[in-house]
């Protein structure tokens, strides 16, 4: 298998409604995340009889199951975007750029982000439940069916815990994945099918962000 080194590049035109524009020059915003232009993902925990709309409806969230696995296939684009809003009925789908994450030259190991970064957080009220996200890639070689997740420390726990609700960032965690011991960005040309696996335990709302590190126009 090849390993796919990254590279800086700009992301191409966003979706102006896509984008929030913060007023905040500095850094820091005071809940973990940083401050700029962002696209918010909202991730909505649904009832197995709960009605939902059509799967191609394109507003900034996917609905997953409020208990039990959801899997979230992930679409390269040159934006942010939900293109299947429904993920409870097996698949949901996301567009995202490539992330162009940075690795040692030498090493492999993954150093820090590069076109965007992407936090997350746990909404709604504190409560003891649970859901665990992880990045995973599936292909098809001479016959044979491989798939791969993250472990460990890939795993993004949630938690919706007392005080206030704080990002997390999982650039890592949820743009590349481990595969026979060699990281990967999502989208390599290397394989198929990216995804998300998001096992839920009753958490209602999860909230992602993705900040662009490139400093892109919007219109």
């Amino acid at each position: 298998m090849r390993m796919r080194w990254s590279m800086t590049i700009a992301l191409a035109a966003v979706l102006a409604a896509a984008f929030l524009v913060s007023s905040v020059a500095a850094v820091d915003t005071g809940n973990g995340a940083i401050s700029g232009k962002h696209y918010n993902l909202n991730l909505i925990g649904m009832e197995k009889n709960d009605k939902l709309p059509n799967d191609a409806n394109s507003g900034a969230r996917i609905f997953v199951n409020l208990v039990g696995k959801s899997r979230i296939f992930l679409t390269l684009g040159t934006t942010f975007n939900v293109i299947d809003a429904d993920a409870t009925d097996g698949r949901g789908e996301f567009m995202l750029p490539r992330p162009e994450n940075v690795y040692d030259p030498e090493t492999g190991a993954y150093l820090r982000p590069g076109a965007y970064q992407v936090f997350i957080r746990e909404l709604g009220q504190p409560s003891d439940r649970k859901a665990y996200l992880k990045t995973c890639v599936e292909y098809t070689e001479d016959d044979v069916f491989y798939s791969y997740c993250g472990t460990g420390d890939d795993i993004v726990i949630l938690e919706r815990k007392k005080g206030q609700s704080l990002f997390d960032d999982v650039t890592r965690q949820l743009t590349t994945v481990v595969i026979d011991g060699v990281r990967y960005d999502i989208f390599d040309n290397e394989f198929a099918d990216y995804l998300w696996e998001y096992d839920n335990n009753g958490l209602k709302h999860v909230q992602l962000r993705f900040y662009p590190l490139e400093q892109t126009e919007v219109s």
